[in-house]
């Protein structure tokens, strides 16, 4: 039987969805204890971390197991991705060996592997994340991809469920926030088709040009069709605003062959952007976050704030994800 792997929100799909945050949110209440006693973790970084590889290593560690990082171009080779490469780069060595070999040390293997911001239409092929899922022989978990983040996704509808009480018909709003340079889409991406399975209305607002791949939103209206949610979109943050109870603020580049100002300090977050809003509203980010530029300070450190819980949140969605993957079975019957 093949392993499982967990890239993709599309490996869960809803009810998977639904499993992993309500044990989530029962670990919370009550750590599981050593349930990844001896198991060893290899984590290939191709781009930098804070949460990720804190959050990540610390599921390992309290689980009673080990995670081993491996920063490619930083004391690990430059690794090729590409089919038949003539490897005459510093790209030394492929990862068609490279991937079988780690699977021969470690249990699990995790990857973060940015988008190289060629287009949208190549992030959508996610070639190094379906490299490690083809050459690998041990579960493999992505700790962001070009296309998709996911265990952010997963952390994200956790902090929803936990403000909440239910994501169910929960007016969401995801908006696009300006920035000093183009970023990738894959966090809008996965908050998008996250809160579409866990039965969100979600208001995707943007400026034109910034529209999120067609794909992308195909497979959120298909969750959300299954889920009793709703997916929107609009050019109007304040319409999107109005009566949600979170504002989920992030930057991303515009769509293949649009050019469009990066630099629109209207669509960035104050407290004025909370007025049409519920009045339980709470404000939402990845992190990490440019002060000022993104998201306004008074925003951030308002109580509205919410994105130290979200982080938080990360740890308890991996480490069930850990435990599902380390026992080949994610989405148990």
């Amino acid at each position: 039987m093949p392993a499982p792997h967990f890239t993709h929100i599309a490996d869960l799909g809803g009810a998977g969805v639904e499993s992993i945050l309500a044990q989530a949110l029962a670990w919370k209440k009550q750590a599981p204890g050593k349930h990844l006693a001896e198991k060893l973790l290899g984590m290939v970084f191709f781009n930098p971390s804070l949460r990720t590889r804190t959050s990540f290593e610390a599921a390992m560690l309290r689980g009673g197991g080990a995670g081993i990082v491996l920063d490619v171009g930083g004391g690990v080779w430059k690794l090729e991705d590409r089919l038949g490469a003539i490897m005459d780069s510093d790209r030394a060595e492929h990862l068609r060996e490279a991937v079988p070999v780690l699977g021969r040390y470690v249990d699990l293997l995790a990857v973060r592997a940015f988008s190289e911001g060629i287009s949208d239409a190549d992030d959508e092929l996610d070639r190094v994340i379906r490299g490690f899922r083809e050459y690998s022989s041990v579960p493999v978990i992505t700790m962001e991809s070009a296309r998709e983040h996911p265990c952010q996704g997963l952390a994200d509808a956790l902090t929803l469920r936990e403000k909440f009480g239910s994501t169910q018909r929960l007016p969401v709003t995801l908006s696009w926030a300006p920035h000093i340079k183009p970023l990738a889409k894959a966090v809008p991406n996965s908050f998008l088709l996250t809160a579409a399975a866990a039965g969100c209305e979600v208001r995707v607002v943007h400026p034109k040009g910034f529209d999120l791949h067609p794909a992308v939103l195909k497979e959120a209206e298909a969750y959300a069709a299954q889920s009793g949610g709703s997916v929107t979109v609009s050019h109007d943050q304040n319409e999107g605003l109005k009566g949600s109870a979170c504002l989920y603020a992030k930057a991303w580049r515009p769509a293949d062959g649009v050019t469009a100002s990066l630099s629109q300090p209207e669509w960035q977050p104050t407290l004025a952007h909370f007025e049409p809003m519920r009045e339980d509203a709470i404000f939402m980010h990845c992190l990490p976050v440019r002060r000022n530029v993104e998201v306004s300070d008074e925003v951030l450190d308002s109580p509205r704030s919410a994105v130290v819980d979200e982080a938080e949140n990360r740890f308890h969605v991996q480490r069930v994800l850990l435990d599902r993957l380390s026992r080949g079975v994610l989405c148990p019957e």
